[in-house]
């Protein structure tokens, strides 16, 4: 059965999911944009005769701690959060990351890694790969657009008009959507709540360091990120769903040689919402590499 609880991490207020007996080994599940901790519903639920699935509404989201200040959403802070969930659960622990949710956790890894024992990571980025990408790949700048449009001013007010209309477009994409229906859906628009739920889930965008070219314009290239100060050495499993359109397989290009053990699984047939589409499979996978 799912559980739910407010706990306080460096003096603000966070919430959590739990699933499974709290006697079993802890997986920190870690959602994305533009999501909540309730995303982890289907994978947790095939977990938790085994885990303790917990998951948090990461700040700014859900009914989380929400600052308006950009610079509160900067990586480190993130990262402190994580630090603080962790110690309030006991580590070491397993983290499991999608999209925004997985470059928390590499940024905790890259941090912490004695906090962690294995890492799973689903369509989402290391900054290396993907700063290469979207500075060489010219179908990841394209796909990667979406960035500059979202760290603009008012963006959220777009984006929550007649009901998050545009939001849910642009959540979509070309990609499968028939999960988001019924009672998810109607769960995922209180999670959204209005403009200003949208802002701060969106100051994520806003307070990133990673550098997205212009469409056609001139690339002027940031100096190139310290590939050995973001080396992963935990054990790191990465879950692709390959029909994925906003992260193309450049953003994980290369990703073998920045860890000290890594393994990939492509599941096709799933784009970037993969843990709704094919949750058995994700489960299975998860279960195994833990």
């Amino acid at each position: 059965k799912i559980m739910s609880e407010f706990v306080t991490l460096n003096g603000h207020r966070f919430f959590l999911r739990t699933w499974g007996d709290a006697k079993y080994p802890p997986l920190l599940l870690l959602h994305g944009f533009p999501e909540y901790s309730g995303a982890w519903n289907e994978v947790a639920a095939r977990l938790s005769d085994r885990f303790y699935c917990i998951a948090p509404d990461q700040r700014g989201y859900g009914q989380s701690y929400s600052p308006t200040d950009v610079a509160a959403y900067r990586i480190e802070h993130l990262v402190s959060d994580l630090v603080a969930l962790i110690d309030h659960i006991g580590g070491p622990i397993d983290v499991v990351g999608h999209d925004w949710g997985a470059a928390a956790a590499y940024a905790l890894t890259m941090a912490r890694p004695d906090l962690l024992r294995k890492l799973v990571v689903m369509n989402g980025p290391h900054p290396v790969p993907f700063q290469r990408a979207l500075i060489e790949d010219a179908d990841q700048i394209a796909a990667s657009q979406y960035i500059l449009w979202l760290q603009r001013a008012g963006s959220e007010q777009v984006l929550a008009a007649d009901n998050f209309a545009k939001l849910r477009e642009m959540f979509a994409g070309p990609m499968n959507m028939s999960w988001l229906d019924g009672a998810r859906l109607k769960e995922y628009l209180a999670a959204w709540r209005d403009a200003t739920g949208l802002q701060a889930m969106i100051n994520w965008y806003r307070a990133t360091g990673l550098y997205v070219p212009k469409l056609g314009a001139q690339i002027d290239p940031p100096p190139p990120l310290d590939a050995g100060a973001m080396r992963i050495s935990v054990p790191h499993l990465l879950i692709w769903g390959t029909d994925d359109t906003a992260l193309l397989p450049s953003s994980y290009a290369g990703m073998d040689a920045l860890c000290d053990a890594f393994t990939l699984h492509k599941i096709s047939g799933a784009d970037h919402w993969l843990h709704h589409q094919k949750p058995d499979q994700v489960a299975a996978l998860i279960r195994e590499f833990i």
